[in-house]
């Protein structure tokens, strides 16, 4: 790509013109630009700024706006420089404060990457310093500061040389090993891996040691994906840094520990659920992301439509009763839990949640997070709630008869109980619960509903194609849509071909028909097909519905029901 180009700029170049082209672009609702811009002048900061720290858009999202605004390029973290240039003239504490770099020169001038391309006056500074033409390209905040300390590192004071065993030396010298964890540059790395996951969506950080150095993974829409090692030297500073920032105790090295955190990461507050287990060449730790901002709690927005919207929402309406959800660990069923909470929560009423652990804090709503450790499990737990004069209930998961039982007797006293199993699908529920013991005639008078729900990727807007679909495929499947999408890639999916995950979820209701087949004990399988009589679209079916409709591929819906 060529980055010294000349590209010919629009008329205004100023944030009210920048503000009017998302609202005109409808990149933003008018409300959220009206928040940002007094915001962002308020606090004598750029627009583009506020609107990250606000959570209004992604760090990429802004960059292709002013990229699209400006007729400038964008450009790829690849393409960021090897080495520092111009490092005789320019101040690294220049560069940091204005987030801009230059990235390529020639003999028609130099390229400047900002994260701020508006400002005229820094790249006014630029050509001044320079004394030659300079050209801008959009950058993200993120890229540039990794640039930035990857060009201007400091080295750590007091470190041995990079040859020498660190990891032992840290290993058996805590006050050391404390130092190197308050380190500049180690703050720093940890701080930047953490921003560029809250940036890139993911969900859980994984700190994985191995026999040569750490590991640095992020979980993205369900699927791992490896990020930059940091250097070898530096593993245990990194987790004990990590250890420190959750209250853990960084000499127990023994035992798995669990901690939370809280964190300012682009003027947000995100909470995090750090977990550490001891493994052959150091410690694991997985950093949970508990984005509130970025958690929708609709649901409509989780997957829930049609019939089985109607259906759930029928469910826990009632004053009573206990309401299911299932799935495997990761298929988004607390957060299911918590979207049912509120859209039933108010003031007349009394709510309460038991879970293993809390992970999202719920307005309104009282918590509880249970410790076996002082006997407090969820069967404890709901047996104590249930002295405190509470109408509705979230159980973490029902786990054994003792849960199950106090679960139904709370039911059958007038309270609505909200919880999950780990089952295949709705129908497996209902067996599962009389093969923990619940007597037939409990079971009938107390379950409202079960859901079961399954989460799958969604393909990316912007590259995915169409493909025909085989008639011998589509027959099997009962697909009626001659073509699908697959997916492609590109750099703004980070060439997966994904971006987002949406549930796949099937609510079974229970009729009159499915009683009589309780009562009778009847399998999974003979629930099952009743319920698809009755209309119950399973999760499979819901799946092939958003591969014909071009949300998603056939591959995703198949792995996510392949036990159908």
């Amino acid at each position: 790509m060529n980055f010294i180009a000349t590209i010919p700029a629009p008329a205004a170049e100023d944030e009210a013109s920048f503000a009017a082209y998302l609202a005109a672009t409808a990149r933003l609702t008018p409300p959220a630009l009206e928040r940002a811009t007094r915001l962002a002048a308020e606090e004598a900061q750029s627009l583009g700024k506020t609107l990250v720290s606000l959570g209004l858009t992604g760090e990429r999202d802004l960059a292709a706006a002013y990229a699209a605004f400006l007729n400038i390029p964008v450009l790829p973290r690849e393409n960021l420089p090897a080495v520092p240039l111009f490092p005789k003239i320019l101040n690294p504490a220049f560069l940091r404060e204005y987030r801009a770099l230059p990235v390529a020169e020639d003999s028609a001038g130099v390229a400047i990457a900002m994260a701020a391309p508006l400002d005229t006056e820094t790249l006014a500074a630029f050509r001044f310093a320079l004394g030659r033409p300079v050209r801008r390209l959009a950058a993200t905040f993120s890229d540039i500061d990794d640039a930035l300390d990857r060009l201007y590192a400091q080295t750590p004071t007091q470190m041995p040389n990079p040859d020498s065993p660190l990891d032992e030396l840290l290993e058996t010298d805590l006050d050391r090993l404390r130092d190197s964890a308050s380190e500049a540059p180690v703050i720093r790395l940890v701080n930047q891996v953490i921003a560029r996951a809250v940036e890139a969506r993911a969900s859980d950080i994984h700190f994985e040691p191995t026999a040569d150095g750490l590991k640095i993974r992020l979980r993205i829409d369900g699927v791992l994906r490896d990020i930059e090692s940091p250097p070898a030297p530096l593993r245990a500073a990194i987790t004990s840094r990590l250890k420190i920032m959750g209250q853990l105790d960084i000499a127990e090295r023994r035992i798995a520990q669990d901690g939370r955190m809280s964190l300012a990461i682009r003027g947000r507050d995100i909470d995090f659920r750090i977990s550490t287990m001891p493994v052959l060449h150091g410690e694991s730790v997985v950093l949970r992301i508990l984005d509130r901002l970025g958690l929708t709690l609709e649901l409509p927005a989780l997957g829930f439509e049609g019939g089985a919207l109607t259906n759930w929402q029928t469910a826990i309406g009632r004053t009573k009763g206990i309401v299911l959800i299932t799935g495997p660990t990761g298929s988004g069923k607390t957060t299911t839990l918590y979207a049912s909470m509120l859209a039933i929560a108010d003031t007349g009423r009394k709510f309460l949640t038991i879970e293993d652990p809390v992970e999202y804090r719920l307005p309104g709503i009282n918590q509880t997070q249970i410790r076996p450790a002082v006997d407090m499990t969820f069967a404890n737990a709901l047996r104590w709630s249930l002295r405190h004069d509470l109408d509705v209930m979230m159980i973490g998961e029902i786990r054994d008869f003792e849960t199950a039982r106090i679960a139904v007797q709370a039911a059958l006293t007038g309270h609505l109980i909200l919880s999950t199993l780990h089952t295949n699908d709705a129908a497996s529920a209902l067996t599962r619960l009389l093969d923990l013991g619940i007597e037939t005639f409990l079971l009938t008078s107390t379950i409202n509903a079960v859901a079961a729900q399954r989460l799958v990727r969604l393909l990316c807007p912007h590259c995915k194609q169409p493909e025909p679909l085989l008639p011998e495929l589509a027959e099997t499947l009962a697909l009626t849509a001659a073509t699908i999408f697959i997916a492609i890639g590109c750099p703004a999916c980070a060439h997966t071909g994904y971006q987002g995950r949406t549930a796949l979820v099937e609510v079974l209701p229970i009729a009159p028909e499915i009683k009589r087949l309780i009562l009778r004990r009847s399998d999974a399988d003979a629930i099952r097909a009743a319920a698809e009589k009755t209309g119950m679209r399973t999760l499979r079916r819901h799946g092939l519905d958003l591969v014909a409709s071009g949300q998603t591929t056939l591959d995703e819906v198949l792995r996510a029901s392949d036990f159908a």
